[in-house]
């Protein structure tokens, strides 16, 4: 075999920052080019606006918003189950505003993120334009329509998120991400105005190539000067000057190139983060700042050595996520992103994938400063549609411009290694799903040359089968799209008997999985024996009624899916061959609809690492002692049974040879992991008391963890994950409420209603316990627990001082936390 390998250039970080005067440091001339247009909008559901709705009919809220976590879980809703069994509907946001008279001569933008979905804007009383895309941003010039001085200005914002089912998963409704108010000079830097790359790359030094287009409102030709200054922190490290001509109402490119040397290289370990900043200056004034963030890193894919990131392999140990923030619904919170994101990285995982649309600008800001490996994904579907009224009806008239606009706005993320141009699209079969593919690839490759293209296929591959066991050693045929030429990079969703075949099939094509395992779990339940691998449902395409009849799924790596497989056996594929560049789990937290394998009652997924309150299932700690060097000895299940039942014990581990496991004192035997295992089990009778496991590593004790058996309830015990929090309006304290008996010990079965209270300048924004079949409402003041845990999230108000946070239960002692807004 010929080894070949695909380079790609290392790529940059675009952020919004900008600037108001000349400085050595970009921080110390930020300005308000951008400011947040998010506060104190007037908002109602209905179907139109006639002259007798009252001003009692609206309310007033901030911004993101969404209106669909609000409403009452119902089958009965149009985007039935799968869509998380919650309303869509008609909404209307309006705001009113004022421009100061002098900013007359300037240039006012307004920016949406995201809005779901089919929005259409008016500015007093004149049409800007609609959006059909939920997940796209887009951006709206005001200046032709405003009013200055005290004269007011109102904008209206018309969401129709109605024609339902559009979505597999939960969608959300309304404006749900940020929406800012912008202004620039006539001259200046249009949005997504900048492209940085690097043609090279070494530790030694590195050529940065800024493309930056200009743009001239005025009426008459501009000359100027256009200067870029590179920062790493505070301290500037080089910088160049351009002059340039341009004529009236045009837009020109200037390209330039600065030297850095000695870089600081972003990784995943360490994501070092620079600053361009551009100014455009005329007769020695500046008239526009414009900063982009960006990363230096260089990698390539390679048909035998899998993913090499500056000169390092790297195996890429990524989860899928769907936008949507549990209990918050699909409004975006940065805290709430981050939170998860961190739960992510403490248990190893390095990559995300954007499954299956262009995600918030604030989860790719994250994602840069943290350390991700993103595939950035466009579509769900392309012409032929999954649900009756999705965007396959706007496929034709809407697919490259929000393909463009995608790329434009996210092409500067050094987080963003890998362009998707689709999920699981039934043309994949078919000769115009190559057509597309091509298309598709090529409007990428327009816009950012410097990635590769890849979709989600499932499989790329015919294999002849249903459930995919083929071993084989001769070629199959590929599908038509992983055929089409147009896939830098095969893209396997599941078959993962496939995968050890890659080189086989794909000998001129790089591998990676975008999307594997969809294995099920219910946090804190357990079934017998537990090394019995069960599928659910038998098939995919039958109804399925078997299971339990209270939905829950044993959380021991034994149930999946029948396209699906367990997390072990995925991993341990993925992890003895090189060439197998990484993989994307299906999925790291659970999400709102798709409540595979049951239907209603059951109202979220069951696919989770983590559950949709944020607390890992068990099969987190057998990544986590897989994916880090931080000493792991997890057990599992928890120690409340009946007296002489036969239970199973796994132990995960790391860092040690060998387990012993006590039951109140006595040994029940050392374990050793052997071959590919990924954990250590006991079966013997139950007897209450302490389960004790001891992990040593020649002959030396490493770690100890006990589980005992648990009295009844008796109290609540209080974790907040941040006690001092900004006093922002925006910042969030995610508390974790423990059931406990009267020891301290977890109450595994606990299942009471916490309810909860604030004193102070903060609120109650959600509740939520993890389990997928409960119909309370995420934005009460009270929840039922699951297995022993529940979780409130309070959001800061904008006045400094300590909140008092109170938890109780009927005849728990009840608990009480402070946190201090600063």
């Amino acid at each position: 075999m010929i080894k070949k390998s695909y380079f790609f250039p290392a790529l940059f970080l675009f952020l919004n920052f900008l600037y108001s005067c000349d400085s050595s440091s970009p921080e110390e001339f930020q300005t308000e080019r951008k400011t947040s247009f998010n506060e104190d909008w007037q908002f109602r559901l209905g179907d139109s606006l006639e002259n007798d709705v009252s001003e009692e009919e609206w309310r007033t809220l901030n911004l993101p918003h969404d209106w669909s976590i609000e409403g009452e879980f119902s089958p009965e809703h149009p985007a039935g189950v799968g869509g998380g069994a919650l309303p869509g509907g008609l909404g209307w946001y309006k705001k009113n505003f004022t421009i100061a008279e002098s900013d007359s001569t300037k240039l006012t933008t307004v920016t949406f993120d995201g809005v779901y979905q089919n929005s259409k804007v008016w500015i007093n009383g004149n049409y800007l334009g609609n959006r059909p895309n939920g997940y796209i941003g887009f951006q709206y010039d005001l200046t032709p329509y405003l009013n200055y001085g005290d004269e007011q200005n109102e904008i209206l914002v018309k969401v129709d998120n109605s024609d339902q089912p559009n979505s597999r998963w939960y969608s959300g409704s309304g404006i749900n991400r940020n929406v800012w108010l912008g202004q620039t000079n006539k001259l200046h830097v249009p949005q997504w105005g900048t492209f940085v790359t690097t043609p090279t790359v070494s530790k030694d030094s590195a050529l940065v190539q800024i493309e930056v287009e200009v743009a001239n409102n005025y009426s008459g030709v501009k000359n100027g000067i256009l200067e870029t200054s590179l920062f790493y922190k505070d301290q500037e490290v080089n910088s160049a000057a351009e002059e340039f001509e341009i004529q009236a109402q045009d837009t020109s490119e200037v390209t330039q190139q600065i030297k850095v040397l000695q870089p600081q290289l972003w990784s995943v370990e360490d994501p070092q983060l620079y600053s361009a900043v551009t100014k455009i200056k005329v007769d020695g004034e500046i008239v526009d700042e414009y900063t982009t963030q960006f990363g230096i890193r260089d990698f390539r894919f390679d048909l035998e050595e899998g993913f090499i990131l500056n000169g390092e392999q790297v195996k890429i140990k990524g989860v899928n996520n769907h936008h949507d923030l549990g209990p918050l619904g699909a409004a975006v919170n940065t805290r709430a992103i981050e939170r998860q994101l961190e739960i992510m990285k403490e248990m190893g995982v390095n990559g995300i994938r954007t499954a299956h649309n262009p995600p918030a600008p604030e989860l790719l800001e994250l994602t840069d400063k943290m350390g991700f490996i993103v595939m950035a994904e466009s579509f769900d579907m392309w012409e032929q549609g999954k649900t009756e009224n999705d965007y396959s009806n706007y496929w034709e008239e809407w697919h490259e411009r929000d393909m463009r606009d995608m790329l434009l706005r996210d092409r500067n993320h050094p987080s963003i290694f890998i362009w998707s141009i689709g999920n699981e699209v039934p043309e994949q079969w078919s000769e115009r799903g190559a057509e597309i593919g091509r298309e598709l690839a090529r409007i990428t490759k327009e816009v950012d040359p410097t990635r590769p293209v890849t979709a989600g296929m499932n499989p790329p591959i015919h294999t002849g089968q249903e459930d995919v066991t083929l071993q084989f050693d001769e070629p199959q045929q590929p599908n038509a799209l992983a055929g089409s030429g147009a896939l830098d990079l095969i893209g396997y969703n599941y078959a993962h008997q496939t995968y050890p075949k890659h080189q086989v099939n794909f000998p001129n094509t790089p591998f990676i999985a975008t999307e594997t395992t969809s294995a099920l779990a219910t946090r804190g339940y357990y079934e017998f024996p537990s090394d019995t691998i069960k599928i659910w449902p038998v098939r995919w395409d039958i109804p399925f009624d078997g299971g339990n009849p209270d939905h829950t799924i044993s959380a021991f790596d034994q149930v999946r899916t029948p396209w699906g497989s367990t997390h072990e056996a995925t991993w341990k594929v993925i992890k003895k061959h090189d060439f197998l560049s990484g993989f994307y789990i299906w999925t790291g937290f659970d999400y709102l609809g798709e409540p595979t394998p049951y239907g209603w009652p059951s109202r979220s997924s069951y696919f989770g690492i983590v559950d949709l309150a944020g607390f890992p299932k068990d099969t987190y700690y057998m990544y986590k002692s897989e994916w880090t060097d931080e000493p792991v000895l997890h057990l599992l299940p928890h120690w409340n049974w009946e007296e002489g039942k036969i239970v199973d014990v796994w132990a995960y581990y790391n860092n040690a040879d060998e387990v012993e496991l006590f039951l109140n004192g006595e040994s029940v035997g050392t374990k050793r992991k052997e071959g590919d295992d990924l954990h250590v089990m006991w079966r013997f009778p139950f007897k209450k008391g302490t389960l004790k496991a001891v992990s040593r590593k020649d002959g030396k004790v490493v770690l100890e963890k006990e589980i005992k058996t648990a009295g009844e309830p008796a109290k609540l015990v209080m974790q907040p994950d941040r006690s001092t929090i900004k006093a922002d309006g925006q910042d969030l304290s995610f508390i974790t409420v423990d059931i406990t008996d009267e020891n301290g010990t977890l109450a595994p079965r606990a299942d009471n209603v916490v309810h909860f209270e604030v004193t102070g300048g903060a609120e109650i924004i959600g509740v939520a316990s993890g389990d997928p079949t409960s119909h309370e409402s995420f934005k009460g003041t009270s929840h039922s627990a699951l297995s022993g845990k529940v979780l409130v999230i309070i959001r800061a108000g904008k006045e400094a001082g300590p909140v008092e946070v109170t938890a109780t239960a009927d005849g728990l002692q009840k608990a009480t936390t402070t946190i201090n807004l600063e």
